[in-house]
């Protein structure tokens, strides 16, 4: 093509005929007219022509957001690997877990004359291939996780030779059981969530099938926590007693606290067999060994029994000898009778949700640099101690801002704890099942500030501003008091590990007593009957 031709390639057509002529030339970055186009020397021109102001800032603005881009699909990628190592690795502990519970079973079947050594020989051979492949890698413990319930996991006292009829007569295995959700007194498999469906047109609700929590033993516990209320003497009869019976008559391992251990010694030396621990490390691995937790006091007793367990709770049996007891409806009377139903099974569970609590300091560099986790089971309370002044607090709910708060203080409550501080509060009274948590001010500067119940999901911050008169301070279940200067935070949300009572009843049953009992609600003479009035 010669000097001045234009042919398809040219920049005349190519600028007219591409579907874009309606886009004006400035737009583009470059401002030219087509007439100069068909000469090299403007095409020269048109090179060296400095891009509009603007263009730089918007590359880099896009190179950012590229940059942003790949990090999250590296973050994502990440955490499939993670994920799939992580899944690989359960089901690496789970099958030497069961092959290890295989061979001890053959070994003691064999040692009764009940098994074959082929069979007694394939376990071993087993357990030797998973533990040929599990050499380069750390060693694998019995418990699934220091967080999780170990329903299948098998203590030992410390001897080597497992062979031996004193390690088989000392071992213990960690009771296993199974929740299932019932409904109109039928067990469920599964527990079926509220489902929204579209049907026609038409937008329907799946009715929920879960009306029952029932716990039944896959096998039977053989460890028994017992706590007990401090300086009370009917209670501490009665605890000797219960520690009795159930070792003599049910055989079971009785775990009690180092201040009941101490008392039952000067009781008697009988006691020796009962158990404790001695520091806080060993406390923390009770969930490991604790089938079944044993309540002597009242709803005190109760939150005392939650606070021992940071993680996974065992079953709690609460029996009544408090003043006033909402989570107790098992009385002392019949202990015998409500035990052993309770340890052949299946019994109905009510689980009673907690919050989980953490202090964020205003010189905290990040979220990550906090306080806690604190556990609750009533509430959390955020007052302003004994400053004259309002409280003023900013409160938000997943980032949004929920409203701020001036006057005595604000109540986060667990629908366990609507009967406490919440109710006197104002709070409303909630089913302990119903998952949400309480909103409830505290002698608010207000007459339009009515309590809240926000859904379980959801994580509350709650801020003491720069511009607060005074400090604030926080309770957790009316214990470790701590101080919010201005700056600082507490952020709520609801803990993965529910507490899991047992109930004499059923759960609504257990809770409409309760509150009748307890609080005699809506008790009143009832209307005297006149007979009708002629008209």
């Amino acid at each position: 093509m010669y000097k001045g031709e234009e042919g398809p390639m040219s920049p005349s057509n190519s600028f007219t005929s591409n579907g874009n002529s309606g886009v004006s030339p400035v737009e583009n970055g470059f401002d030219y007219s087509p007439p100069l186009l068909n000469s090299e020397k403007a095409i020269h021109e048109l090179v060296q022509q400095p891009l509009l102001d603007g263009i730089d800032d918007h590359l880099f603005e896009f190179s950012e957001a590229l940059r942003t881009v790949a990090k999250a699909l590296r973050r994502v990628t990440e955490g499939k690997a993670s994920a799939q190592a992580e899944a690989a690795e359960w089901k690496r502990k789970y099958e030497l877990e069961r092959a290890r519970n295989l061979l001890l079973e053959q070994r003691e079947l064999s040692s009764r004359g009940q098994c074959s050594e082929f069979n007694v020989q394939k376990a071993g051979n087993s357990l030797d291939q998973i533990m040929l492949f599990d050499e380069n890698s750390e060693k694998c413990e019995l418990c699934n996780g220091k967080d999780d319930i170990c329903a299948n996991e098998v203590l030992r006292d410390g001897e080597s030779d497992s062979d031996s009829p004193l390690v088989h007569a000392k071992m213990m295995r960690k009771a296993s059981f199974r929740l299932a959700w019932c409904c109109n007194g039928e067990k469920g498999d599964r527990h079926k969530h509220d489902i929204v469906s579209f049907e026609k047109g038409n937008i329907t609700t799946a009715e929920r099938s879960s009306k029952q929590i029932s716990l039944k033993w896959e096998s039977p516990p053989q460890t028994v926590l017992i706590l007990t209320k401090p300086n009370s003497t009917s209670v501490q009869i009665l605890c000797f007693e219960m520690v009795r019976w159930l070792k003599e008559q049910k055989k079971l391992n009785i775990f009690v606290e180092p201040r009941v251990k101490n008392e039952l010694l000067a009781e008697s030396s009988y006691y020796g067999f009962v158990q404790t621990w001695l520091d806080d490390k060993e406390m923390l691995l009770l969930h490991t060994k604790v089938d079944l937790v044993v309540t002597l006091g009242g709803d005190g007793t109760v939150l005392w029994a939650a606070s021992v367990f940071k993680g996974p709770v065992p079953p709690i049996v609460p029996f009544s000898l408090g003043s006033l007891g909402f989570m107790t409806p098992f009385y002392s009377e019949h202990y015998r009778e409500y035990l052993n139903s309770i340890l052949s099974g299946p019994i109905g569970i009510t689980l009673r949700h907690r919050l989980q609590c953490h202090i964020i300091r205003d010189a905290a560099k990040s979220e990550f640099e906090n306080e806690g986790p604190m556990l609750v089971l009533n509430e959390v309370t955020i007052d302003r101690g004994i400053s004259s002044f309002l409280t003023n607090l900013e409160c938000y709910c997943d980032n949004s801002f929920v409203t701020c708060v001036q006057g005595d203080g604000l109540i986060l409550s667990t629908t366990s704890g609507s009967t406490a501080y919440s109710l006197a509060a104002g709070g409303s009274m909630v089913h302990p099942q119903v998952p949400g948590i309480l909103f409830t001010p505290i002698c608010p500067h207000s007459l339009s500030f009515r309590p809240l119940i926000l859904p379980e999901h959801v994580t509350i911050r709650v801020v003491v501003p720069f511009n607060s008169r005074s400090h604030a301070w926080v309770s957790f279940d009316g214990k470790d008091r701590k101080q919010l200067a201005p700056g600082d935070a507490l952020v709520c949300s609801m803990a993965p590990w529910p507490v899991p009572t047992a109930c004499q009843v059923d759960s609504t049953n257990d809770f409409l007593r309760s509150i009748h009992d307890g609080l005699h609600w809506n008790l009143r003479k009832t209307q005297s009957f006149d007979g009708p009035r002629d008209s």
